[in-house]
């Protein structure tokens, strides 16, 4: 695996990383209706982190450790804020997930990668719908 794939791997675990700890402060303000969305996704996000970190493990990369806290883009104090965060987070990982796609060198790490660029902007679509968005999906997600 080469620096640039390596790279764009660990940008990605980094990314489910911030992820994970923004659906805790998501978790801690949805609705009542939006619990079981809200820990699904973040099951979904903890098992993409742990396949992230086999295959870099696997392939002797470097891992990053998680950071102990994260900053978030907004402040979360309701159900309408906590789905813009987990809107956030989730443009923030398909941006990552796109990254790898892009830098990928094997057809399993671009499959990967699709696969869970395609899972976050499912997720994303999710949220947007909840919050009244209309088109809920973005044409090409992932796109800084």
């Amino acid at each position: 695996m080469s620096g640039t794939e390596q790279q764009a791997l660990a940008d990605a675990l980094s990314a489910e990383y911030a992820t994970i700890y923004a659906y805790g402060l998501v978790a801690s303000h949805a609705g009542a209706d939006q619990r079981g969305t809200v820990a699904q996704f973040t099951a979904a996000h903890r098992a993409r982190r742990d396949a992230t970190v086999d295959i870099l493990s696997g392939r002797r990369g470097t891992v990053p450790a998680p950071d102990a806290a994260y900053t978030m883009p907004l402040a979360v104090s309701d159900p309408d804020t906590a789905a813009q965060l987990a809107i956030a987070v989730e443009t923030d990982t398909a941006v990552a997930w796109r990254t790898v796609v892009e830098r990928a060198e094997t057809d399993n790490t671009r499959r990967i990668a699709i696969e869970a660029l395609t899972e976050t902007a499912g997720r994303r679509a999710v949220w947007q719908s909840l919050r009244g968005a209309d088109p809920a999906t973005t044409a090409f997600p992932g796109r800084p």
